[in-house]
């Protein structure tokens, strides 16, 4: 085994898995990196033979991100031997019996997280299994927004529902200030352009509104 610091720090000539990439390896939380020969031979050997892409979830973790992240105090991640595989482009069944031919003796099935734990240590299996699947892949479902706050209708709704706000409330002051004398009487005009200001931006903010559902609509986000 060989131990880096940093995935950064692996020498070119030493990394012999053309499908993985020291990155792909090391450590989420620290960026170190644990080099297990034996059980890296093997996921080379698991990836020729599905003859797909592999999305490794997890490898190698320090033992402060596997406590960090809830992992056993035994993880065979500690040792660079475990290896959470994302489901999204494979088969579980298929999955499950190359990877016990290429030599993981360790099977763990996560379908709720959608990935399955491999491992070269002693021969055990755990988890619930994977519901039937109408296809060999993940089903295809149109992207949804992850976070509220980045949808432009959330922003074209605000903008307007501000703006509106912001226009009522400039003429309900106008019409204090008319009711009362002297310099005052100077700030109506003034008061009457920021409104058609706010009606403007309200109006901005509507289109915006339209034009993200419609665009929203186009691209099957809701």
């Amino acid at each position: 085994m060989s131990f880096y610091q940093h995935w950064r720090n692996v020498p070119a000539t030493a990394w012999r898995w053309p499908d993985f990439s020291p990155a792909e390896i090391a450590c989420r939380g620290t960026g170190r990196l644990l080099v297990n020969e034996q059980a890296l031979d093997r996921l080379q050997a698991l990836r020729r033979a599905l003859d797909r892409p592999m999305i490794v979830n997890s490898a190698y973790r320090s033992p402060e991100h596997n406590a960090r992240v809830g992992g056993a105090t035994k993880s065979l991640h500690l040792s660079g031997a475990g290896f959470d595989i994302s489901m999204a482009n494979h088969d579980p069944e298929g999955f499950i019996a190359a990877a016990r031919e290429a030599g993981f003796t360790g099977i763990g099935t996560y379908p709720r997280s959608n990935f399955i734990h491999i491992d070269t240590g002693p021969a055990r299996v755990w988890g619930e299994p994977f519901p039937d699947r109408v296809s060999r892949f993940a089903p295809d479902r149109p992207p949804a927004r992850e976070k509220l706050a980045d949808s432009r209708t959330l922003k074209g709704g605000g903008t307007a529902g501000i703006a509106t706000v912001g226009a009522a409330g400039i003429e309900v002051l106008q019409d204090g200030i008319a009711e009362t004398q002297g310099a005052v009487q100077a700030l109506v005009p003034w008061l009457d352009t920021f409104r058609w200001v706010f009606i403007a931006l309200a109006l901005a903010g509507i289109a915006v509104t339209i034009y993200a559902r419609l665009d929203d609509w186009k691209r099957g986000r809701r």
